[in-house]
């Protein structure tokens, strides 16, 4: 009876042999195909870091270019202040003109009329009116009068001629200082608007290579998700090689004497776990169209549904091993459970407990919200086994 338990070990053992040599060659296979994506994203950063590079030499000549384009934005904005002062000017000498020609036209009918009548009467009248005195007094009264008379016709003729060299003056300096001004105003528009081509074509050119560094920055992440999500399957079948080998181990001895083993299977973790919080899944555990990046991406965890301020609680009783800012994750919390096994809770709008503090399953840890990114309020939550996130499913 001993000899046929050993038969039927033998066979286990030869039976899970040819087992562990097939799973030595999928993870052998698997380790190659790893490696090769760490390769292609190697490549992808690389060529990441050129396009920077280019980028960073650029945005220099950008910043050079923005430089120009505020000068001559400011020498453009002086000179059209000036022209704006100079057309005001012209405005209120415009006025002015009329006023003064105004002026003019009555003194000037004055003067016609005084010499239309000198044309008319002749010097004589002056004459006349002199020889016309009835006494002493009354010549020199006349000769007073005609005296004035003389000098307000002189005044006259000199204030016509002074108002009109005063306009065709003022005329010319404003039509010039217009003209002036128009010319500087169009030369500091045209600089600006080269100024704001180039910068135009700069920022151009600038989009374009950010959008070929996004590409390649997208690409690099999806290679290394792949070598990350590979590098998990690796660590599930050399951990299943393991367990088949302990199982194996345990059965055999349990065939060869049955009677003195008492071994007993350790406990799973798995379904001893509470959900943190209660909603809707919105997104599902293992690869995705990032919501917010649009690219097929790994989500190492699940999304829960829930609304801003409400208690995230801790899933399994454990150690805070980080409460703060965590890169996309926003606002989070980590709890070592023992065992390898460590809890994440993401995008919170407020952190309730501080590394170190020990808290029991059910203990409020902190409330919902949408921190890092994040398209709205979720609990992001991962389960994650010697450093790698697994399913939460098999914990919950």
């Amino acid at each position: 009876m001993r000899n046929f338990f050993i038969i039927c070990a033998a066979i286990l053992f030869l039976t899970s042999a040819t087992v562990f040599a097939d799973e030595e060659e999928e993870i052998q296979q698997l380790e190659e195909e790893k490696a090769a994506y760490e390769q292609e994203a190697e490549k992808a950063r690389a060529v990441s870091e050129l396009i920077q590079g280019k980028i960073d030499s650029v945005s220099e000549l950008k910043r050079e270019l923005d430089e120009d384009a505020y000068v001559a934005t400011t020498d453009y904005e002086e000179k059209q202040a000036a022209l704006d002062e100079t057309l005001y000017r012209i405005d209120e000498n415009e006025t002015k003109l009329v006023e003064v020609t105004e002026e003019l036209n009555e003194k000037h009918a004055v003067l016609k009329k005084r010499v239309r009548d000198i044309y008319i009467n002749g010097q004589i009248s002056y004459l006349d009116v002199l020889f016309g005195a009835q006494d002493f007094g009354d010549f020199l009264t006349r000769m007073d009068l005609l005296k004035r008379v003389m000098i307000r016709d002189s005044e006259l003729v000199a204030d016509v001629l002074a108002y009109q060299k005063e306009i065709k003056e003022v005329g010319k300096q404003l039509e010039a200082d217009k003209r002036i001004q128009e010319e500087l105003a169009t030369k500091a528009q045209a600089a600006m608007e080269v100024k704001l081509e180039k910068v135009a074509k700069q920022q151009a050119l600038i989009d374009l290579m950010q959008n070929d560094k996004d590409v390649y920055d997208r690409q690099y992440d999806e290679m290394m998700a792949s070598s990350a999500e590979v590098g998990r399957l690796i660590h599930e079948k050399e951990e299943e090689m393991r367990r088949a080998a302990e199982e194996a181990r345990r059965q055999a001895e349990i065939e060869a004497n049955p009677q003195a083993n008492s071994y007993q299977r350790p406990a799973n973790f798995g379904g001893g776990m509470i959900w943190p919080v209660s909603g809707p899944i919105t997104s599902e555990f293992g690869w995705r169209t990032h919501p917010i990046f649009g690219s097929a991406r790994f989500h190492s965890g699940l999304d829960i549904g829930a609304d801003y301020g409400v208690p995230i609680c801790a899933a399994a009783s454990g150690v805070v091993i980080e409460s703060g800012w965590i890169g996309g994750y926003g606002n989070t919390i980590m709890i070592d459970h023992g065992g390898g096994i460590v809890t994440l809770y993401g995008h919170n709008e407020s952190l309730a407990v501080g590394v170190g503090q020990t808290v029991n399953q059910g203990d409020v840890i902190a409330y919902c919200g949408s921190t890092g990114n994040s398209t709205g309020p979720h609990c992001h939550f991962e389960v994650r086994l010697c450093g790698e996130p697994v399913s939460p499913w098999d914990y919950l």
